[in-house]
């Protein structure tokens, strides 16, 4: 009897387990960070209520101000994925936008070009994926911009060399805007 190799993974099937072990990712680690951040906006908010005195210039703005607001739309690309450029800390980053996944993911060798070395002890949160459990590493994005749109300490992973083929923009940008939605066959994104 002869044995065959397996044949790799269909690049499809490389997408949709990235996607997967993305969304796992972000399910472990998300909480935590959203902790945090409530908990710094919380007290940031706080704080300044104590030391600026209440004028009405200040009130009106703390209103939403519409004529304001920034938008960036994207058109799908091949395979229907919506893909992206973006920055992360003012370096360029290609992003495929993922409403699925809680966090960012990164790549490990996008990690590297951004500075994030994670060493092995930093893989320190547990995921389960299609593929079976992996670790990743959690890390703290400075900012990270599309076009004009822009959010400061975003939460992200990095995941091991050789198991993501691209980043994965999720909600942990997504969730931090004003809107996003599909409309008219593109995405909307509003700030």
């Amino acid at each position: 009897m002869r044995r065959t190799k397996p044949s790799p993974p269909e690049p499809a099937m490389r997408t949709v387990l990235s996607i997967a072990v993305a969304a796992l990712v972000a399910c472990a680690i998300v909480p935590y960070y959203t902790n945090q951040i409530l908990t710094s906006e919380a007290s940031t908010a706080a704080e300044a209520h104590r030391s600026v005195p209440a004028r009405p210039e200040v009130r009106s703005q703390l209103k939403p101000d519409v004529s304001a607001s920034r938008s960036v739309i994207i058109a799908p690309g091949n395979g229907g994925h919506f893909r992206v450029a973006g920055r992360i800390d003012g370096r360029r980053v290609n992003f495929m936008v993922d409403t699925g996944a809680s966090v960012i993911a990164l790549t490990a060798r996008d990690a590297a070009t951004l500075g994030i070395h994670p060493v092995e002890r930093d893989y320190a949160a547990m995921v389960r994926t299609a593929n079976g459990a992996m670790r990743v590493a959690p890390v703290e994005l400075g900012m990270v911009e599309i076009d004009d749109l822009e959010v400061h300490n975003v939460a992200a992973v990095v995941l091991p060399p050789g198991v993501l083929n691209e980043n994965l923009l999720g909600l942990s940008f997504l969730s931090r805007l004003r809107r996003f939605e599909y409309a008219d066959g593109k995405l909307v994104l509003e700030q």
